[in-house]
Parts: structure tokens; sequence; C-alpha cells
């Protein structure tokens, strides 16, 4: 079970809010690519199964030095913001990537662990564990994660690993997010 990086990761996540424009740096991370064997099955996870939008889908060319040319698709879907928190999909077609072959029950260092917060997981689930390629690690159940001051926050928490062996972690919070008046 997963349940004690679901709050290592959950804990983090929770404090999360807009920075007042006088904190804020020059900087921002702008989204997670993931290379991929096949983007048209990481899509009907992504974009079919969460329902993330496809705001850029485009092969891109260019020369390598052997006179062949480098192909790659390279597809970028967001949430609620263009900017901010998007996924790309990357598919090298020529010339293809070698795969990983390293496998490990759960997460490692060097492995990402990207949060994804669904407000209708329940409804999304039956869609999300049948995609191409899922593994299931973790089906949804009710997590009571503490607050500060002694209270607790019920989220519903799922882990799987997409067809290309990345970690996700779809949640959903069932109460009031943590805050600094807990």
């Amino acid at each position: 079970m997963l349940t004690l990086f679901h709050g290592l990761v959950f804990s983090t996540t929770l404090l999360a809010k807009q920075v007042p424009e006088e904190e804020r740096i020059p900087v921002d991370i702008r989204r997670t690519t993931f290379i991929v064997n096949d983007a048209e099955k990481s899509l009907k996870l992504y974009r079919d199964a969460l329902g993330l939008k496809v705001i850029y889908d485009q092969m891109i060319e260019s020369p390598m030095s052997n006179g062949e040319t480098r192909k790659r698709r390279l597809v970028l879907l967001r949430a609620n913001d263009d900017f901010i928190g998007a996924i790309g999909i990357l598919e090298y077609i020529n010339p293809l990537k070698p795969q990983r072959n390293e496998t490990f029950s759960e997460p490692v260092p060097g492995d990402p662990i990207i949060v994804i917060n669904a407000k209708d997981l329940d409804k999304r689930w039956p869609t999300i564990e049948k995609s191409p390629g899922v593994k299931v690690i973790d089906a949804p159940d009710v997590v009571h994660y503490p607050r500060a001051n002694g209270g607790k926050i019920a989220v519903n928490v799922s882990m799987i690993r997409d067809p290309d062996g990345y970690w996700l972690e779809i949640n959903q919070l069932l109460d009031k997010p943590a805050s600094d008046k807990d």
C-alpha cells in the first residue's frame, strides 16, 4: 500500500494557493512532459478518461547530422490553466528511443509522482482503470489526513501507473483543504 507516499505528496498539495504579487518570483513550472511509446494510447488516459484538453498537437521534424529527419509528436494538454500545470506527451517516431526496463512495485528515488485532483473521481474511475496499459496500484479509497488542529481531512485517493510507467496519484478532496487557520 502506498499510503505513506500519498501522505507525503498530499500534505504539501493542500497548502497550495495563489502567491501574492509582491512575493512572486520570475519563474513558473509550466509543464511536465512524458516521453511515451504511443501518443494515442496515452491520450486515451489523459484526454479521454481524465478529460484534459488538448491545446497543442504537432509533428516536429528537424534534420539530423546523418541526413535523416528527426520526427516526434508533441501533444500538450491542460486542466484549468494553459500556462501552469500542463502535461506534455512526447512520442519519438524517428529515431525510436530505447525502452526503460526496470520496474518497481512502489515509487523510488528518481520517480516523479504526478498528483491530479479530480472532483468527480467516482465517475471517472471506471474509464481510468479500463484505459489501455493502465496498471491500478490502489483503487480509490478514503484516507483521513490529520489537520494541525487535530481534525481530519477526508480524501478519496487512488494510485495508478500510466501506459509508460509514470506514477499518477488521482485524488478527490472530500473536505475543506488544510489552511494556516487549522
